[in-house]
């Protein structure tokens, strides 16, 4: 009975274990995606800002010819 007991604890434990590294791997993986996701924001936003910089030099340069 005793062994049968402690089985019970060993395999609890074993679970719960597999269980924290399965969440810890989801949680990697959701935090890789949203960085990939965030970097493609920010270099859109970089990119828009870098082309209207352009279009305001174009503009200003064709006033004054």
């Amino acid at each position: 009975m005793e062994i049968s007991v402690y089985q019970a604890l060993l395999e609890s434990g074993a679970a719960q274990q597999a269980a924290r590294m399965t969440a810890m791997d989801a949680a990697t993986t959701n935090a890789s995606d949203m960085i990939e996701r965030l970097t493609l924001y920010m270099n859109r936003v970089r990119q828009a800002s870098i082309t209207k910089e352009i279009i305001e030099v174009v503009s200003g340069a064709a006033v004054v010819d």
